[in-house]
């Protein structure tokens, strides 16, 4: 199959953390997919009155419609571009889903932070888990987008190139490297970063480097917005030392930001 993303494209990605890819799969699956979740939120869909809460998380899904946004030709090219032929494991779930509601009450989890990827010492306290130079387990973050989100919806906001300084942090520290809160405490040290707003039309899927900086933030639209964030798992570990050329754009935008070229 033809490649998908454009030399431009992965340039931009090994230097900014990310890159957008539009109409990664139709507006019916995002549709169904949104059927599904509507059923399992404990409030009214055309009701905005009901909308009391900012956030409300919801569990495993492994649907037709989910596990279809995340698996197709088109999108599996784009995986191989940025990672490798066989490196990585397809998405068979889009894991926790944070929906966004334009409530009254503030949202109280808008820091920055990095997504982990391997256990630490308690494999039940998210804020245990580590991630290190080798980027353990996690080949990408997925933001995928379920509803159009504009502006005022509650993008995520990603902080580009904020992913070289995040290996420069975690460059000596090892196989063991660094848990979520350890490198949630070191972020406001690192230098300040550009502003992106992850916005899209339903479809949507951002792909970005798993060490990428990213916040969630307040929703100040009128229609809640519904995006799943899954990791794409990684067989194994990124190769990030050596001198055989053959490196990928997630192992060379690590190697850029620690010096080995």
């Amino acid at each position: 199959m033809a490649e998908l993303l454009s030399k431009k494209e992965i340039e931009q990605f090994i230097h900014s953390g990310f890159v957008r890819i539009d109409n990664a799969f139709s507006k019916q699956i995002a549709e169904a997919a949104l059927d599904i979740l509507w059923k399992d939120l404990p409030c009214d869909r055309t009701d905005s009155s009901t909308w009391t809460e900012p956030v409300i998380r919801l569990g495993m899904y492994t649907a037709e419609p989910f596990v279809e946004s995340v698996n197709n030709p088109t999108l599996h090219t784009a995986f191989d571009q940025l990672i490798g032929a066989d490196k990585w494991i397809p998405c068979r779930s889009v894991g926790t889903f944070p929906v966004r509601f334009p409530a009254a009450k503030q949202p109280i989890d808008t820091g920055k932070h990095v997504d982990v990827s391997f256990p630490g010492d308690d494999p039940n306290n998210y804020f245990e888990w580590r991630a290190n130079i080798k980027s353990k387990g996690r080949a990408l973050l997925m933001l995928v987008l379920y509803s159009d989100v504009a502006e005022n919806d509650a993008p995520t906001i990603l902080y580009e190139g904020s992913h070289m300084d995040v290996a420069r942090l975690l460059a000596t520290e090892g196989d063991k490297g660094l848990s979520f809160m350890e490198i949630a405490n070191k972020l406001d040290e690192l230098p300040k970063r550009k502003e992106v707003m992850a916005t899209g039309k339903a479809g949507t899927i951002y792909l970005c480097h798993p060490f990428l900086v990213h916040a969630a933030q307040a929703h100040h639209g009128v229609n809640p917005k519904f995006m799943a964030q899954p990791p794409l798992l990684l067989k194994g570990e990124l190769c990030i030392a050596g001198n055989d050329n053959s490196y990928a754009p997630v192992e060379e935008a690590i190697r850029l930001a620690i010096g080995e070229f």
